[in-house]
């Protein structure tokens, strides 16, 4: 199939189409987890997706666990879901068929978070430095930063009407290599972060952003 903006379908769309039950759309992917009970089914099925996709010239998100199988498909090229997801959902739920592998749709979800900001571009840069992430790839359905490897939740910005005066509710804690740790400090300091304290470093580190947002930059070392 061409692979135009005409290929891009509606969440509706794909739940309406025959042999996809085993999938879910989920912001701007499709995914399926299937319920494998070892190492050895899981490394078969990814297997035979891996075989799928390279036929197929579109390639999932696998996520093999000890138990599980998650995958989740997109099509880049159309910022969102297209008939190739379709087809490619279909053949992946039946090579695990083949392999007598249960779906569990109630399984899948995909996370992120919200900082709540007055000037969302005055925190953006401290996130982005401190979580190592990058920004959303322009025309793709991506919040405002993501995880360049895919793994992380997406953070994006939601603008308040009024400051909040009292202490934030919650922070984040980013647990890093510890050779790359005070990298990660520094960085966040420079794009406009504070430190709020080192007292257990190299433990961990906590730092703010220009809104007083909350983050730990955290490491193994000294908790013995």
């Amino acid at each position: 199939m061409t692979e135009t903006a005409d290929d891009r379908i509606t969440a509706r769309q794909f739940h309406d189409s025959d042999g996809v039950e085993d999938w879910r759309v989920l912001l701007g992917t499709v995914q399926a987890l299937y319920r494998t009970g070892s190492f050895t089914a899981g490394v078969e099925l990814v297997d035979a997706i891996g075989e799928l996709a390279e036929a197929a010239n579109h390639h999932p998100d696998v996520d093999l666990r000890y138990g599980t199988v998650t995958v989740r498909l997109t099509s880049h090229d159309v910022g969102g879901i297209s008939h190739r997801d379709v087809a490619l959902a279909r053949q992946i739920s039946a090579a695990a068929r083949e392999l007598d592998l249960r779906p569990d749709p109630t399984a899948v979800q995909s996370l992120e978070i919200a900082v709540d900001t007055l000037v969302g571009t005055a925190v953006q840069p401290f996130w982005r430095a401190v979580l190592g992430y990058d920004e959303g790839a322009p025309g793709l359905p991506a919040p405002d930063l993501h995880d360049p490897t895919a793994h992380g939740p997406a953070f994006w910005f939601q603008q308040m009407d009024a400051p909040r005066e009292q202490r934030n509710r919650i922070h984040v804690d980013v647990t890093v290599p510890h050779d790359v740790a005070e990298r990660r400090v520094t960085a966040a300091i420079a794009a406009g972060g504070h430190l709020v304290s080192d007292r257990r470093a190299p433990a961990f580190w906590v730092l703010a952003d220009a809104e007083g947002n909350e983050a730990c930059v955290c490491t193994w070392q000294a908790r013995d």
